[in-house]
């Protein structure tokens, strides 16, 4: 079994729906340990050791957030900057997160259609989350394509409770070792087609 890891930043989860959703979902599941940055260090003041331990004891992390100004919310940014050790995470002999696996969960207000070149936004969300996975590489991690629910500004609650049960089949088949990372490159995003890469 892969331990699993969320680091979860949202700065007003009380106003959530889709996140709300989607964490109901996973907390409580096997082999996941669910860590809410906001609610640990409501100061910033983040606790280095603490973080990296838990970092040594998963192999998977997951960085669950919205999709803020085409970033992540800001404790995650800090906490990037502060755990992230030269000679821990990268550097010289900075080893600790070698073999793991990073994977972004990411909710957007926008649709499919605006992520795109021609699209509002001028550019695709693996493009927006390159920052990401170019942290992930230096510090010697696989990183995986991101799950991405779109469009939540106006999502019908169906279409909510079906995100959040991709997500909850997601993390168990990562967990378990059960999803096919031999096709995912073909997709933009890790929930495009599920039953195609989930065994």
């Amino acid at each position: 079994m892969n331990p699993i890891l969320v680091l979860f930043a949202h700065p007003a989860f009380q106003r959530s729906r889709v996140n709300r959703r989607l964490v109901a979902a996973v907390q409580g599941l096997d082999g996941v340990t669910f860590h809410d940055l906001y609610e640990a260090y409501p100061d910033f003041h983040i606790d280095v050791r603490r973080e990296q331990a838990l970092l040594d004891a998963h192999q998977i992390i997951v960085f669950q957030h919205p999709f803020f100004w085409y970033s992540t919310p800001a404790i995650l940014k800090e906490w990037q900057d502060l755990v992230l050790e030269h000679g821990w995470a990268y550097g010289h002999d900075g080893t600790a997160l070698k073999g793991k696996q990073l994977l972004s969960v990411i909710t957007a207000g926008g649709s499919e259609s605006a992520y795109r070149q021609e699209g509002t936004n001028r550019c695709t969300v693996p493009d927006l989350l390159r920052p990401i996975e170019r942290t992930a590489a230096l510090c010697g991690m696989s990183y995986l394509p991101p799950f991405v629910v779109y469009g939540t500004h106006d999502m019908l609650e169906g279409a909510i409770s079906t995100h959040a049960a991709d997500y909850r089949s997601v993390l168990t088949a990562l967990r378990d070792n059960r999803l096919d990372l031999a096709r995912i490159p073909r997709h933009t995003r890790l929930n495009a087609n599920l039953s195609h890469i989930i065994t």
